[in-house]
């Protein structure tokens, strides 16, 4: 009985030193142990810095370290005492060098979550533009329509710096009734478009003077879920974080039991945070739309169609074509760089689309993605009202 916990003590010890040895390993790999000092200038060639590991505990962000366990030292769940001292090894880093919290200060507004997504889906072709061209393609296809959309500001309200409908001014003045007016434009200004803040919701009676169809069922609702809900982000929550985990864990690789395993930790890790309120959903905010709340920050189907549809038809439009040239004649233009070939009687090359026309593919895609939107708020919301008591029921004519 003592023998059989000595060995797994000695087991977990195990697992936790060669833990420690694989992600220094893997953080030489990725930042490198050393850096060269200018000796010009009296620096020390080969001082070593410190390194940030950079890379969470969680499954699908631990940066290759489980498949590299598994792969390089064979420790896995077949050797669960030695899983649980890596894990431990891994644990201790991450909360030392505050890995997972970066990551979640990296990623806490939809629009840092939309730039990676975006990232993911468009792929590397488009790196063969220019950087002009790029951030024109992405801004026009991407960042415009997901931004215009996700309830942040109202971009028809011009006269009140795009405050959207049913919510305060965040610099109204103190005291007042109707929050509707800023008083200072530059601040205003600077909390909605560059923090991304859109201010709290209006009292209902000058919500109302805004939404005509507010009810005060749906205003009650939404401000419930703003202030009081903490169980509707538990099953998105726990959808979100463990298929993702389980899907960069297998674009990664890793062997399935891995991949089932990390996706599993990551839902309950995904659950455990839904039931804090850091995400949250409801059927209903102010305008009847169905919306997700994400560190209090609003994403709904119009941004996310919009997200999608753009980064979609962004990729598509963006593969190469060949193009082959006698010898003499000039090299056409958007050559894919490092894709010149010698072939019999002259040259081959890959050629990109002009970027104009990868930026209307992508346009057109991120409008096709905001009608899909738009029609799935119907649906759902139309699914929700019926649930509600009718005004006869509340005596209401």
């Amino acid at each position: 009985m003592f023998q059989r916990l000595r060995n797994i003590g000695q087991n977990i010890k195990t697992g936790f030193n060669r833990g420690v040895e694989l992600q220094d390993r893997l953080a030489d790999i990725k930042y490198g142990s050393t850096v060269e000092g200018n000796e010009a200038a009296g620096g020390d060639r080969g001082k070593h810095t410190r390194k940030r590991y950079s890379h969470s505990v969680i499954p699908g962000l631990a940066g290759g370290y489980y498949k590299a366990l598994d792969e390089q030292l064979g420790i896995n769940m077949k050797k669960p005492a030695q899983m649980v001292g890596a894990v431990g090894a891994r644990l201790l880093t991450d909360v030392a060098d505050d890995a997972t919290r970066h990551t979640y200060w990296r990623y806490n507004h939809p629009m840092a979550i939309g730039d990676v997504l975006a990232e993911q889906i468009i792929g590397d072709n488009i790196y063969n533009y220019n950087s002009a061209k790029r951030a024109a393609i992405e801004l026009g296809a991407i960042g415009i329509p997901v931004g215009a959309h996700l309830g942040v500001f109202d971009a028809t309200n011009v006269s009140e710096l795009g405050r959207p409908k049913g919510f305060a001014q965040n610099y109204a003045e103190p005291g007042t009734e109707d929050r509707r007016e800023t008083t200072n434009p530059i601040a205003e200004g600077f909390d909605r478009y560059v923090l991304g803040r859109r201010g709290r919701p209006l009292k209902y009676e000058t919500a109302k003077q805004d939404i005509p169809d507010l009810t005060k069922e749906r205003y009650s609702n939404y401000m419930n879920t703003l202030y009081n809900d903490r169980t509707s982000g538990v099953v998105p929550g726990a959808a979100i974080a463990g298929l993702g985990s389980a899907a960069a864990l297998a674009m990664g690789g890793n062997k399935l039991r891995n991949v089932l395993g990390g996706g599993a930790l990551a839902a309950g890790i995904g659950a455990g945070l839904g039931s804090t309120g850091i995400l949250k959903t409801t059927s209903e905010n102010l305008e009847g739309k169905p919306e997700a709340l994400i560190v209090g920050f609003p994403v709904g189907f119009e941004s996310a169609g919009a997200l999608l549809g753009g980064a979609s038809a962004v990729r598509a439009a963006t593969n190469p074509t060949t193009i082959n040239t006698p010898i003499g004649v000039q090299p056409p233009d958007n050559v894919v760089p490092g894709s010149k070939k010698k072939v019999p009687g002259g040259m081959t090359y890959q050629r990109m689309p002009k970027a104009r026309k990868v930026l209307g593919y992508g346009v057109a895609g991120a409008a096709a993605g905001l009608i899909a939107g738009k029609m799935a708020n119907s649906l759902i919301a139309a699914g929700a009202r019926k649930d509600l008591p009718s005004t006869d029921e509340y005596g209401v004519y």
